[in-house]
């Protein structure tokens, strides 16, 4: 979530605010607006409530009333995320930041093979705590409806009402047995008291595909590119899941030091960047750490010489193009924490360090093979 601004913190917990949520908030108030008495209609036939429409569908109103509701559904999906990261924190999870997005709202969480007895309450929480709002909103609806003739009551009934709905399907939704909604984990913890977790999570993420595929298909169907955006959210959430649970139990107490390769060859910053370029050829190695003095001073890889232009290279040397105090770790960490930090840094090796001293290095290759070996 490089793209997030962090705009808060709740009970220790970092609160973002992606980009993309700043996108759709006018287009959700635009649609909102622009269907305001079709919703009203709709609304005081599900409630069976009269709504007084005059302020509702004055001027701009229409419009302000739909970003006041758009921005009360994120507020929704915003407690639906805590309540989601309040239960994990209790359970000694350790989360590391909420963020509000185009979709909705995730939580970021610390990185563990699932444990079914932690899971199944915390997916729960989110979906009950949507029906809860929900349901508060809607009793607001008939407490605001009391009040007689009173345009500003209707504007009321409408908000209160219209955020119920939402939440009510929110709640919904949520629970569909489809990965990476909550329900998709409620399945999984289900299933994984009675099979091994790879076979539950597998099952889990086929069933949301499956979801997926008939989304899309209907969104295509009826020219709804909502549904479509849905069903690939959920065939591309289905597959990280899959794929995340599978490195997680794969790397499982396996450390770097298991997977580093050793000796390191080195090169020194004073080497000319076209002998580093022959050398990558001949090792058939994209990457080597720069030692001067016998001390870690940075880390050349393909991709830095690949900035410069093949002229250029003939003038300079690898201290004007390495990369300066690189990422390492200590041998004994853990493989998949590498492997977390290759991914998201977009790098794909990392000096092991102990005491000072280079004693190896790990590349992405190192972890393929070490799964590799794992399912052997």
């Amino acid at each position: 979530m490089d793209a997030s601004l962090q705009i808060g913190k709740i009970a220790g917990i970092p609160v973002k605010l992606h980009w993309s949520f700043l996108l759709v908030i006018p287009v959700f108030a635009w649609i909102i607006g622009s269907q305001i008495v079709l919703t009203t209609e709709l609304i005081a036939d599900l409630f069976g409530v009269p709504i007084d429409m005059t302020l509702i569908t004055a001027g701009w109103n229409p419009y302000i009333l739909g970003t006041v509701v758009a921005l009360g559904l994120f507020f929704g999906v915003f407690i639906h995320e805590m309540a989601h990261s309040l239960v994990a924190k209790s359970k000694g999870l350790k989360i590391n930041s909420i963020t509000l997005l185009i979709l909705g709202g995730v939580s970021s969480m610390e990185e563990t093979v699932p444990d079914p007895r932690v899971e199944l309450p915390m997916a729960l929480a989110g979906p009950l705590t949507s029906l809860v709002v929900g349901l508060v909103c809607s009793a607001l609806v008939y407490v605001f409806a009391g009040i007689p003739d009173s345009a500003v009551a209707g504007v009321l009934v409408f908000s209160f009402g219209y955020l119920g709905l939402l939440n009510v399907l929110l709640f919904g939704f949520n629970l569909l047995p489809a990965f990476p909604m909550d329900g998709g984990r409620v399945l999984r913890a289900w299933l994984a008291k009675r099979m091994p977790l790879n076979r539950a999570t597998r099952i889990a993420a086929d069933i949301g595909r499956g979801f997926a595929v008939v989304f899309g298909i209907i969104g295509f169907l009826l020219f709804n590119p909502i549904l479509i955006i849905i069903a690939f959210f959920i065939y591309i959430g289905a597959n990280q899941e899959a794929t995340s649970l599978r490195y997680n139990v794969l790397l499982q107490d396996v450390s770097v030091s298991d997977a580093m390769s050793t000796p390191v060859r080195t090169v020194p910053p004073a080497m000319p960047v076209t002998e580093v370029v022959e050398l990558m050829y001949d090792t058939k190695h994209l990457g080597f750490p720069v030692v001067e003095n016998g001390a870690l001073t940075g880390i050349i890889a393909l991709s830095d010489v690949h900035k410069i232009t093949p002229h250029d290279r003939e003038a300079l040397q690898v201290r004007d193009i390495m990369s300066k105090s690189p990422i390492t770790l200590p041998p004994d960490a853990p493989l998949i924490e590498a492997l977390r930090i290759m991914s998201t840094n977009d790098i794909g090796r990392i000096p092991v360090v102990a005491n000072r001293d280079l004693v190896g290095i790990v590349t992405r290759t190192d972890v393929v093979r070490v799964m590799e070996l794992k399912e052997a």
